[in-house]
């Protein structure tokens, strides 16, 4: 929903209060500024009258003198003022991407699964950025150049209300054309930052695809569609080029046409020794016009600048405005799960009107590991992302230690349900910090214990550098089954009640699958685990299967169990399965 200027401007002057001094000092600033800058012309206006004309030499010195100690005054206030407008700035921009990003954190996933990775980076960093610039391009400069226009036309008329009116003529149609000018700046420049947005979302994906964009040898068509995309980001910018091509000569146009009739006028009264005009005035109403149609200018420049800003604003509070954060409203604090898990008749869509489970019924008991076996799309991590309330039922309860999980606080509930997905996500950072995810009470004596335990210690160290490694993007300086290994630690160093692996054992290589076994072998011992896997060989000693299709719970045993199932869905997947190894 678009919202007024004004409406958008007061709610990013509502982060100033926390600086309220400093904002007050601005202001000062810029009020002394003002009076600075506007009295170089009168005091020029006296030099001439008065010190060059009676050619007074001690007296030109002194007012010449104290011309410079004006100057001076006005130099500091603009230095105190620039640098206080933008220090200003940048806390207020420092507080809102802090905001921003904490509200980030906390959105459901469904959130993340509708919106582009590349709109919210772009939110993150230069929507906020362009926020900056409101206080240290924009509003301040603008309210600046306001009180200077009027101390300005204040003296004016002080010195030659003749001379003033011509000037005063001229200046309702440069009102105008700021006016219309400043409507169609506000309509370009949030096409501006939509298309920097489609930009930023458009090659983000493509390098995080590019493996795929070069496997299927799409870079002609990718460039294509990008050159595409990068023409409308240009087409933006030149709508925004050409209005202020059209602007400011027009602006330039009436401000040289305003001097030239002052000139004429005043020194026809001084040809013709009517004395309502001087040489000083004549002096005085060339600097003065300058900075009275000069801010003008100048403040549609700035307002450019601040709408770029107000727009920007908009689109950040359009997400901090949004209530789609998980609600966690429980009173428990989960500091030790026996892991009794309970789902009863739970009904839950990613999309509305289309389920993905349709009313499981499920019970596993303290300290067994049960596998959940099926076709992609039965449901299986469905079921992981409802027991971490990744995403909340549609309908029926899951109860964990027969309490339903929106009694527990969000953050307990989370730490004590460890997951290891198949595709680990791992940060530029050294193997240490993606372990415990730089929780400092964890100490490298801790973590190295955990990882002789659970087997993986050797692998580490073979590492250049240890623990110390950095694995760079995503881990891209490991081996996915490496990568798997250090997920695994990651879940045993946390010390969960609940364990979850999801693929986990899948795509890796021999020697690491012997190293998972054994690091699954300690996860799951005495706790609740869930495992589910495609490869039917990885769950055999589950002390339950659970085998599904299609949001449905279709069969339930032990391995041996359910391949006496005669055409039984589970002992068909495992026949195929092993038939097709045996042909391998």
């Amino acid at each position: 929903m678009k919202q007024s200027t004004s409406t958008s401007l007061k709610k990013v002057l509502k982060y100033a209060k926390s600086y309220q001094n400093r904002f007050n000092w601005v202001i000062t600033f810029a009020i002394s500024l003002s009076i600075f800058a506007a009295a170089r012309p009168y005091m020029l206006k006296q030099t001439v009258d008065n010190y060059i004309q009676p050619q007074d030499k001690p007296g030109l010195l002194i007012y010449v003198a104290l011309m410079g100690i004006v100057l001076t005054l006005e130099v500091c206030s603009q230095y105190f003022f620039t640098y206080w407008a933008s220090w200003l700035g940048q806390d207020i921009v420092k507080d809102i991407r802090e905001e921003l990003f904490k509200k980030i954190l906390h959105f459901k996933m469904r959130y993340f699964d509708n919106e582009p990775v590349g709109k919210l980076v772009t939110r993150s960093v230069s929507d906020i950025e362009s926020i900056a610039s409101i206080f240290s391009q924009g509003l301040f400069m603008i309210i600046s150049d306001l009180l200077k226009m009027f101390v300005v036309f204040g003296i004016m008329l002080y010195m030659n209300w003749q001379l003033s009116l011509i000037v005063l003529i001229a200046m309702p149609i440069i009102f105008y054309a700021t006016r219309v000018f400043q409507m169609k700046m506000k309509t370009a420049f949030t096409e501006v930052r939509t298309q920097i947005s489609n930009l930023n979302t458009f090659v983000q994906e493509r390098l995080t695809g590019m493996k795929i964009v070069q496997l299927f040898t799409r870079e002609d068509i990718e460039y294509q569609k990008f050159v595409q995309i990068n023409q409308k980001h240009n087409d933006a910018w030149l709508k925004n080029i050409l209005l202020n091509s059209i602007f400011f000569p027009i602006a330039d146009i009436v401000s040289s046409l305003t001097l030239g009739f002052v000139i004429w006028y005043g020194g026809m009264s001084i040809v013709e020794g009517d004395h309502t005009t001087t040489f000083g005035d004549l002096f005085a109403y060339t600097m003065l016009i300058s900075m009275l149609f000069n801010p003008l200018r100048q403040i549609a420049d700035k307002f450019n600048v601040m709408q770029m800003g107000i727009v920007a604003a908009d689109r950040v509070f359009e997400i901090l405005e949004i209530d789609d954060s998980m609600p966690d409203n429980g009173k428990i604090e989960a500091a030790n799960f026996k892991g009794d898990i309970q789902l009863n008749k739970v009904h839950f869509s990613y999309i509305k009107g289309i389920e993905v489970l349709k009313g499981i019924d499920l019970h596993i008991t303290p300290g067994t590991t049960i596998a959940i076996v099926g076709s992609s799309g039965a449901g299986k991590s469905t079921i992981i992302n409802l027991l971490n309330r990744f995403y909340d039922i549609d309908k029926g309860s899951i109860k964990i230690d027969h309490k339903d999980i929106k009694e527990y606080t969000l953050g307990t509930l989370r730490k004590q349900v460890a997951v290891v997905l198949q595709d680990v996500f791992l940060f530029s950072d050294t193997i240490l910090n993606n372990i415990r995810l730089n929780n400092e009470s964890i100490s490298l004596e801790e973590v190295q214990k955990a990882a002789k335990e659970i087997g993986i210690d050797e692998f580490i160290n073979s590492l250049p550098m240890g623990y110390q490694h950095n694995v760079r993007e995503r881990g891209a300086m490991l081996s996915s089954g490496q990568r798997q290994l250090i997920a695994f630690l990651r879940a045993y160093i946390s010390n969960p009640s609940i364990l979850i692996l999801d693929e986990a054992t899948s795509s890796i290589d021999t020697h690491s699958e012997e190293l998972l076994q054994k690091a699954t072998a300690t996860l799951t011992k005495n706790r609740t685990s869930i495992i589910i896997a495609h490869r039917l060989a990885t769950v055999v000693n589950a002390d339950q299967i659970i085998v599904m299709d299609k949001g449905h719970i279709v069969e339930k045993g032990t391995h041996n169990e359910l391949l006496q199932i005669h055409q039984g869905y589970y002992k068909s997947l495992y026949d195929s399965q092993f038939s097709n190894n045996k042909d391998n």
